[in-house]
């Protein structure tokens, strides 16, 4: 069995990925980790390595792996472009898979959108995407927003910077032909609710993911670090562990 560390034990993150490892015949809980305990002896109980806690441990959890060469699964997000880099460096060393999201039903809005944005061009259709989450979420548009519009961007040729709108207040005018609206909402206990609308005149197209359990995405997660154990050096995501490319 693949012996996994637990990083963020304590979280709920942490007590899904937990019950999720135990779940899987697999797959065994080789080490669990939480702030202020020593990393490097976990990591040296384990073969890969879970983590959904917050991106400024990203940087110290990475270069511990390495040390270790022990293969690392992120579902981390709100990265600074200094701890992505860090992130890729790595991956050339041991292989990584970094995911917004490790949720088999998002991973098909991922692909369900793309397809979907080549069909409904924005010269008919306005594109808007809304998520909602609970309120302890920290980074905002979520990560797997922050993809969906990524993906929006790469198929519809706009960008990030100049495209996107987030949200709207007073009198901004007219809809710009190239916008693409992203609308954040936060509260109660919403695991993550993510929407992308297609609207032209006299029709709509609304794509819908929502997630009433985080075992939806500590499942695909161990189902991640399994994928990795024969893999080379590398970065990944859940649409190669799925094989949706």
């Amino acid at each position: 069995m693949l012996p996994i560390l637990i990083t963020g034990k304590s979280g709920r993150m942490g007590l899904a990925v937990a019950e999720a490892t135990i779940a899987n015949p697999g797959t065994v809980i080789g080490s669990t980790h939480d702030a202020g305990e020593d990393l490097d002896a976990a990591v040296k109980a384990a073969k890969c390595i879970i983590d959904f806690t917050v991106h400024s441990f990203s940087t110290t959890l990475v270069e511990t792996a390495l040390k270790h060469k022990v293969a690392l699964v992120m579902g981390t997000t709100g990265h600074t472009n200094a701890e992505l880099a860090t992130i890729h460096a790595a991956s050339k060393v041991i292989p990584i898979v970094h995911a917004p999201n490790f949720s088999v039903g998002v991973n098909t809005l991922f692909w369900l959108t793309s397809q979907a944005a080549r069909i409904l061009k924005q010269d008919t259709f306005d594109i808007e995407v809304t998520e909602m989450h609970h309120r302890h979420k920290i980074d905002a548009p979520s990560g797997t927003a922050r993809r969906l519009l990524e993906i929006l961007n790469e198929e519809t040729g706009t960008s990030y910077n100049e495209d996107i709108a987030h949200g709207r207040f007073g009198n901004i005018g007219p809809r710009k032909p190239r916008e693409i609206g992203m609308h954040t909402l936060r509260g109660g206990d919403v695991v993550g609710d993510h929407t992308v609308m297609f609207a032209a005149d006299g029709e709509r197209v609304e794509l819908t993911h929502k997630a009433s359990s985080r075992m939806t995405f500590a499942a695909g997660a161990v189902r991640a670090a399994l994928w990795l154990q024969d893999k080379p050096a590398g970065l990944y995501d859940m649409q190669d562990v799925l094989e949706l490319r």
